[in-house]
């Protein structure tokens, strides 16, 4: 047979998946608030690469068609690129930032590391060409910068694949969590109507015993009390204090019984005696006129006289126990 619970395991149970429910609720709100700033950090530096990409290739064309040699813009954006592609890379500590979350952001992202070691490549060979003088020079710095200008609307394409694809990954990640956090707070729900129909039962089962209490008083049938009775579903504690209850409405019945018979046998006894009384009567009539039969008789009528008084005395202290009894068992009941 299944054990019921007991009552306070109940309540400890439901408190402790409420709280742990709670907390990871919560725990979740905060690790989705983070991620998403942390995402927006990603998502902006690859944005960033490329911008730096477009603003390379504009410093690039106006160094080449102003005829200057001022390479500072240029140094500064490939620096910022640099500095951005191994961030996205390898992550940074100091803003908590992490490496490449996927192998498909892993791969994109070694293509366009690839493609920026060819491009960069061609921006130091324009630099070099660019103060170089002679007509040789002057072809070879037209010819990289066609192959800058081709190379960067590829660049440019794959800086934008892998946008795209941070921007997914952190939408996904968004969505997946979102998922979580409904399923949470659908579990909490459940757990919250859970929690109201167990407190209705216990209280069902609580009332059952109260009215099985109230009923007590009723329950007097030939000076016997009935014992209470509880559901098998009723808790530990309910079914305890029963059982204690129906120990001592048995233990009252029992002391019933025997004050009843002992008051049988005394009233008999009685009886008896006064039986025995008449007879002696009838004798002390027939010898009144034998002085010592006389005074033998008046002896043996006193000694069945006070021995019927003492009967009588022992038939009301008995009398007087069982109402004491009954008083006790109602006051009992009532409490």
């Amino acid at each position: 047979m299944k054990k019921s619970a007991k009552i306070s395991t109940k309540i400890k149970v439901l408190g402790a998946l409420l709280i742990v429910l709670m907390i990871s609720g919560i725990t979740t709100t905060i690790y989705l608030n983070q991620n998403n700033v942390k995402d927006a950090l990603m998502i902006n530096i690859a944005g960033k690469q490329r911008m730096l990409t477009q603003k390379m290739t504009k410093s690039i064309f106006y160094t080449y068609y102003s005829d200057t040699q001022d390479f500072s813009e240029l140094n500064n954006a490939v620096d910022a690129f640099e500095k951005g592609l191994n961030i996205l890379e390898f992550g940074d500590a100091h803003k908590g930032l992490y490496g490449v979350p996927t192998r498909d952001i892993a791969s994109q992202l070694s293509h366009v590391r690839s493609l920026w070691k060819s491009f960069s490549q061609e921006i130091e060979n324009f630099k070099l060409y660019s103060v170089a003088n002679g007509s040789k020079n002057a072809q070879k710095l037209h010819g990289t910068v066609e192959r800058i200008h081709e190379q960067n609307s590829v660049l440019l394409d794959e800086v934008d694949k892998l946008v795209g694809m941070y921007t997914t990954y952190s939408e996904t990640k968004t969505h997946n969590i979102k998922i979580f956090q409904y399923l949470v707070a659908f579990v909490l729900m459940m757990l919250l109507v859970y929690a109201l129909l167990q407190l209705k039962a216990i209280e069902a089962h609580v009332d059952e015993f109260m009215n099985y209490s109230k009923n007590l008083v009723h329950s007097i049938e030939n000076n016997k009390l009935e014992p209470l009775q509880v559901t098998k579903e009723s808790e530990e504690e309910i079914k305890e204090v029963s059982d204690m209850i129906n120990r001592f409405i048995e233990k009252i019945n029992s002391a019933m019984e025997f004050s009843n018979e002992a008051l049988t046998q005394s009233q008999q006894a009685s009886a008896k005696l006064e039986e025995i009384t008449d007879e002696f009567d009838d004798i002390l009539d027939d010898l009144k006129d034998k002085s010592l039969s006389m005074k033998f008789l008046n002896n043996s009528e006193d000694i069945v006289i006070e021995s019927t008084e003492n009967l009588i005395r022992s038939t009301k202290k008995l009398q007087k126990l069982k109402k004491d009894l009954i008083e006790l068992t109602k006051s009992c009941q009532k409490s």
